[in-house]
């Protein structure tokens, strides 16, 4: 073979090897490609079958919210939702900033009955903490499996919670939740008043703020736990402490049913104090006795015996058909529609219109009733706020009552106090016109101010009236009944009232509703004080007290302990006693 045809066999070769290599790629290339598709493909059947499945499960999860959104609630007990069972009540202060109610944080005790193991071992174990369990409600409670949810004990102490955190029982668990507390107790309870087991307003003031808005926002789940701007009270919780001292110490003193007070600024209207015994714990109502509840003050209604002689003896003058230079004559008894009227101490004869303020005169009362009559006397009373229910915060006032239809008879007794029962808070509100220019105002137990009182104040009585009134209080504070009740240096003048009570429709001599009704300083009136006992009986046990040994004397030791704290500065004459202020 030549060395040309070798080349070329060596060409021929070189060339079949390129081209089996180009083959052999093409070939290779080909496959690298399909495979890759297909893998490809398998990847996205994954993603497309897990978005199905998350597709699916989302689609009944959803399914199912809005089935529980949709389901009636398993109603277990009366437990509310935790926002709710937290949200706050604000605090109620006196005028100076003293707390009279707070929230304070506690935990209640419940059970989820289906996690107990042995119903039998957990109220045993309960029992050694809490030695009041009723057991066998417990039982019950614990023992029913269908149950989830049971209240067992609310507001524990913190100690009872530790004790029971140590027993370890399953199923057993604690609510945070908010206790009222009250830091004065019985001293302004029915003012104050209380809450239920769930924070919910029940009578007094707590009562008032709930119906002002905050029971509604609370249903509507719009309160939280955050404070609450406080509520502030026009009581002085000094005064007021003076106050209950002395009522309840009258009623230790003389063995009556119960007694009570009110302290009232003449030109704001503020109630300073108010106190009605026997009272409650407002921290623990449910232990008081039932008679406790009654605020006699406000949600009692008396006849007010001779108090209402001054409205009588204002309506005469009032009217410019008497004056305090008129006479009337006293010594005779009146007989009308089968009844004697006359007098307890009657002077028997004619006296003046001051002196029948003084003495107490039932016949010259009747007398002045007489000449203003009937219709006048009503509308006299109805509009001094006599015949109405009294409109103010707290909720527990009562509606007076009176005839059905006036006679001259009703008339005569109404003069001086029987026939009519009103509430001893309205008598002193209405008293307020009597001594502060003729104005009636609107009772409150929130802070006021003077510019305030004048938007609401009525006109009731004309200034002279007033005038004349005042003049009359001084008298008989000095020379008549009220000298029991007299303050050296403070000019107290007012009106004792004794009134028989009813019983088995009869009046009896021997049971009296007692009150003694004043104005200090008498010159310049700045307070009317109210001061009432029920049923009185005398040092020896042996009659009925009278008001002006029994009522006459609170009201002088309420203004003897609280005039300094009211900024009221005593005054005296050149002899060092006070003297009759002339009009």
């Amino acid at each position: 073979m030549t060395f040309l045809s070798r080349i070329m066999l060596l060409k021929s070769q070189a060339h079949f090897s390129t081209d089996v290599q180009r083959g052999g790629t093409s070939m290779n290339g080909a496959a690298f490609k399909g495979t890759a598709k297909r893998k490809t493909q398998l990847a996205r059947k994954r993603v497309g079958l897990m978005m199905a499945a998350f597709t699916v499960a989302y689609a009944v999860i959803g399914g199912r919210l809005v089935q529980y959104g949709y389901a009636q609630p398993e109603v277990t007990s009366s437990i509310l939702p935790a926002d709710r069972l937290m949200a706050s009540r604000p605090d109620i202060l006196d005028r100076n900033g003293e707390v009279l109610a707070t929230d304070i944080r506690t935990v209640s005790l419940f059970a989820e009955p289906h996690k107990i193991v042995d119903p039998d071992e957990a109220v045993e174990k309960l029992a050694t903490v809490l030695a009041d369990l009723d057991i066998r409600g417990t039982y019950r409670k614990l023992a029913n499996p269908n149950s989830r949810f049971q209240w067992l004990r609310r507001q524990l102490t913190p100690k009872q919670q530790s004790q029971i955190l140590a027993l370890g029982i399953p199923g057993i668990g604690f609510r945070p939740e908010k206790r009222r507390f009250y830091p004065g107790g019985t001293t302004a309870s029915h003012i104050v008043g209380y809450v239920n087991i769930d924070n919910r307003g029940m009578a007094g003031m707590e009562r008032y703020i709930d119906s002002q808005g905050l029971a509604d926002l609370r249903d509507l789940g719009m309160t939280g736990d955050s404070p609450l701007e406080p509520v502030k009270l026009s009581i002085d919780l000094r005064v007021q402490h003076i106050l209950r001292d002395v009522v309840v110490n009258a009623v230790d003193k003389f063995k009556a049913l119960g007694a009570g007070g009110v302290v009232l600024d003449v030109h704001t209207g503020e109630v300073l104090a108010m106190v009605s015994v026997p009272d409650f714990d407002p921290n623990n109502p449910a232990a008081s006795a039932q008679e406790g509840w009654l605020n006699r003050m406000s949600n009692g209604t008396f006849e007010m015996g001779s108090t209402f002689k001054s409205f009588t003896i204002a309506m005469g003058l009032d009217s410019g058909k008497v004056s305090l230079n008129d006479s009337f004559d006293a010594r005779y008894p009146i007989r009308i529609g089968g009844f004697t009227i006359k007098d307890f101490h009657g002077k028997n004869r004619i006296l003046t219109v001051p002196e029948i303020f003084q003495y107490s005169s039932n016949i010259g009362t009747a007398k002045v009733a007489d000449i203003v009559g009937t219709e006048g006397h009503k509308e006299f009373l109805t509009r001094l706020g006599l015949l109405t229910r009294v409109q103010t915060e707290l909720p527990e006032v009562a509606m007076p009552s009176q005839p059905r239809e006036w006679k001259k008879l009703n008339s005569i007794t109404i003069s001086f106090g029987h026939g009519v029962s009103t509430t001893p808070f309205q008598t002193a509100v209405a008293a307020v016109a009597l001594v502060n220019g003729g104005k009636l105002i609107e009772p409150t137990f929130l802070p006021r101010t003077r510019e305030q009182a004048e938007l609401v104040a009525k006109q009731v009585i004309q200034p002279s009236t007033s005038k004349d009134m005042r003049y009359l209080f001084e008298l008989n504070g000095v020379k008549g009944s009220g000298r029991n009740a007299r303050v050296e240096g403070f000019n107290v003048g007012g009106k004792t009232g004794t009134a028989d009570k009813v019983v088995n429709g009869r009046y009896v001599g021997d049971k009296n509703f007692n009150a003694f009704l004043a104005a200090f300083p008498i010159d310049n009136p700045r307070y009317v004080v109210l001061a009432v006992i029920d049923e009185p009986k005398t040092d020896k046990g042996n009659g009925a007290a009278l008001a002006g040994t029994s009522a006459a004397p609170m009201v002088g030791e309420i203004i003897r302990r609280s005039a300094a704290i009211l900024g009221v500065e005593p005054k005296f004459g050149e002899d060092g006693s006070a003297l009759l202020v002339s009009y």
